[in-house]
C-alpha cells in the first residue's frame, strides 16, 4: 500500500482520520491494497478487525472479485504462491477452482446466490511449495446488508489432515507386508530418504520439470510402498535361505504386479507406478516389463537406485552387508545399463548423503 502520510497538506482532519484507520490495519500485519475505493475506511476496519488475529486464513473482496486486505494467516498460508492484496481473486486462485465453482462464486457476487454466501474446494498448486488443498467459504463482511459490495473468503486449510488419513490407510497395508518380509529392518524408511534427498537434488538442479515440491513429497512417503506387494508372495519363497530356483524367481517377480495392483487405489499414480517398475533396468533388462531408458516411470529409476544401495549395504540371510565405498562403486558399474545414466551421475555426487542416511538409520 502507498505511504498512507503522503498526504496533501490541505486535506481536512476527517479524511486524514480515515486515512489513519486503515493505516493502523497495516500495522498490525494486515496486507492491504494499494487503494479501498468507495468503502468507509472506518467501516472496513471495523468489519476486518475480528478476523486480524484468526487462525483462519481469510481474505476481504469486493464484489468485483478485487482482493482488498488478506490477514497474517492468510499470507503465512499463501507464502510462496501468490501476492495477494491489490490482485483480482479469479487471477490469483482460478485455477485452483472447478470451472463451475468459478461460475457459482460469480453467480454469488453478482446475483446474491443463496444470499451471497457460497462454500467449497480449492486445490492451490505452486512448484515451489506442497499443494494445499483448503475448504473456503465466502460470506458478505456485513451480513445486515441487502446489497453487500465487500465479502470475507475464509480458507480452513485440511491439507496435512486429507494427507495423514489416506495415509494412515496405506501404512496398515506396509505394516502387514512387514510381518511377512521381517528381515528388512528399516530398510523402508531408508528408501524414503534416499528417494526424498535424490529428488531434492535433482529439483535443486532443475534437472526434471516434472520434479516439484510435491513430487518431492509423495516419493518421500511412497517410496516404502514398493515391495508392498511381497505381501502376497508365499512365505517359503520370500525367505528362503539361498538362491531361488527359476520357478521360485518367476513367483517372486510377480510382487511388482501385485503391489500395482494393491495401490491401484491411491490417488497419486506414482505409487502404483514405483511398485510396478522398481526392478526395471535401463537397458530393458529388469522385469515385469522389460521397459527400457525413459519408458520407466522417473519415480521408479529413483526409487531403484535408492532400493539397491540399501540392499546393497544390509546383510541378509543369503549375503553379507558391503561398506558404503564398495556398494557406491558396485553402483557405478551399473551406470547405463541397470542405472538411469543421468540419476546415477547425480547419486555419485551426493553418495556421501546415502552413506549418512544409512548411519544414522542403522537396525539396532
Amino acid at each position: 500500500m502507498s505511504d498512507l502520510r503522503k498526504v496533501s497538506e490541505d486535506f481536512d482532519d476527517e479524511i486524514l482520520e480515515e486515512l489513519e484507520d486503515l493505516e493502523d490495519l497495516e500495522e498490525e500485519g494486515v496486507d492491504l491494497a494499494d487503494d479501498i475505493p468507495d468503502i468507509d475506511p472506518l467501516l472496513f476496519k471495523s468489519a476486518f478487525s475480528p478476523f486480524i488475529n484468526s487462525i483462519f486464513p481469510v481474505l476481504f473482496i469486493d464484489n468485483k472479485l478485487r482482493i482488498l486486505a488478506a490477514n497474517k494467516s492468510c499470507e503465512n498460508l499463501f507464502t510462496g504462491f501468490f501476492n495477494l492484496a491489490g490482485n483480482y481473486f479469479i487471477d490469483v486462485f482460478g485455477r485452483s477452482f472447478e470451472m463451475d465453482d468459478i461460475r457459482a462464486i460469480r453467480d454469488t457476487l453478482v446475483n446474491g446466490k443463496n444470499g451471497y454466501s457460497w462454500k467449497g474446494i480449492a486445490r492451490i498448486k505452486s512448484r515451489t511449495m506442497v499443494t494445499v488443498q483448503t475448504r473456503v467459504y465466502l460470506f458478505p463482511a456485513d451480513m445486515n446488508s441487502k446489497n453487500p459490495t465487500v465479502f470475507v473468503v475464509m480458507f480452513d486449510d485440511v491439507t496435512e489432515e486429507n494427507k495423514n488419513l489416506l495415509r494412515s490407510v496405506f501404512m496398515s497395508l506396509l505394516e502387514a507386508s512387514k510381518l511377512k518380509d521381517n528381515d528388512t529392518g528399516k530398510h523402508i524408511v531408508r528408501v524414503n530418504y534416499y528417494s526424498r534427498r535424490l529428488s531434492e537434488e535433482l529439483y535443486r538442479r532443475s534437472a526434471y520439470d516434472r520434479i516439484d515440491m510435491d513430487f518431492i513429497d509423495n516419493i518421500g512417503f511412497l517410496a516404502s510402498m514398493h515391495d508392498v506387494g511381497k505381501i502376497g508372495t508365499p512365505d517359503d519363497i520370500l525367505n528362503k535361505e539361498g538362491p531361488l530356483s527359476d520357478w521360485e524367481w518367476t513367483v517372486m517377480q510377480e510382487h511388482t504386479k501385485n503391489g500395482a495392483f494393491i495401490l491401484s487405489t491411491y490417488p497419486n499414480p506414482m505409487a502404483k507406478e514405483i511398485a510396478l517398475s522398481h526392478h526395471e533396468k535401463w537397458n530393458g533388462s529388469g522385469y515385469p516389463f522389460q521397459l527400457e531408458g525413459e519408458m520407466i516411470p522417473l519415480s521408479a529409476r529413483i526409487v531403484s537406485i535408492a532400493d539397491v544401495y540399501d540392499a546393497l549395504r544390509m546383510a541378509r540371510s543369503y549375503k553379507p552387508a558391503l561398506s558404503h565405498v564398495v556398494t557406491v562403486e558396485k553402483m557405478r558399474t551399473g551406470k547405463g545399463t541397470e542405472f538411469d545414466p543421468a540419476l546415477l551421475n547425480v547419486f555419485l555426487a551426493i553418495s556421501d548423503d546415502f552413506g549418512e542416511i544409512y548411519e544414522m538409520n542403522k537396525d539396532s
